[in-house]
């Protein structure tokens, strides 16, 4: 962002509160952009004896990950989580449960994660460039995003619990 969405003027880097924000130049106006992160959310799905990734349109041949999409003005997180379900896979969904909210600092996003189990066949949408149904005991959590929640799932299936990263 380099202007004001209010007065049009240039934002400047400026220390406030402790952190370096973008501030409106103009003396009048005083917009602070807070740059606060966008709510994700994602599905952790089972269908049949299976978990479902999927693997965005654009990103590399080897990543998957959880069903997952940016949550709508009026929704709340649990419509958003079964409306991406339905979008991306076709699927009626079920939340069976919260896993977590989680930080993903590289994107500037917050991730509300749940276990979903889908119901229907997979019919995959226009974002999605392929599925893979994974056994549970074949899942391996990943070091970023999602995949935070991958391991706190895996983790309470054993009787684990949440870890903290």
């Amino acid at each position: 962002m380099k202007f004001c969405p209010s007065c049009a003027s240039p934002l400047s880097p400026r220390e406030l509160e402790g952190h370096t924000r973008l501030v409106c130049s103009s003396e009048t106006c005083g917009y602070v952009f807070y740059d606060n992160p966008a709510p994700v959310v994602a599905a952790l799905i089972e269908h049949g004896e299976t978990v479902l990734l999927v693997r965005n349109k654009g990103w590399p041949e080897k990543w998957y990950g959880l069903v997952s999409g940016f949550l709508e003005k009026g929704e709340s997180p649990e419509q958003g989580v079964l409306r991406e379900v339905k979008e991306e896979v076709g699927l009626k969904g079920e939340i069976v449960s919260f896993i977590g909210a989680y930080p993903f600092h590289e994107m500037n996003q917050i991730i509300l994660a749940y276990h979903v189990r889908g119901h229907g066949e997979i019919v995959v949408g226009d974002e999605i460039a392929g599925v893979k149904a994974v056994p549970p005991d074949k899942l391996r959590p990943w070091p970023l995003g999602t995949g935070q929640a991958v391991r706190d799932w895996l983790a309470a299936r054993h009787g684990l619990g949440p870890t903290v990263a």
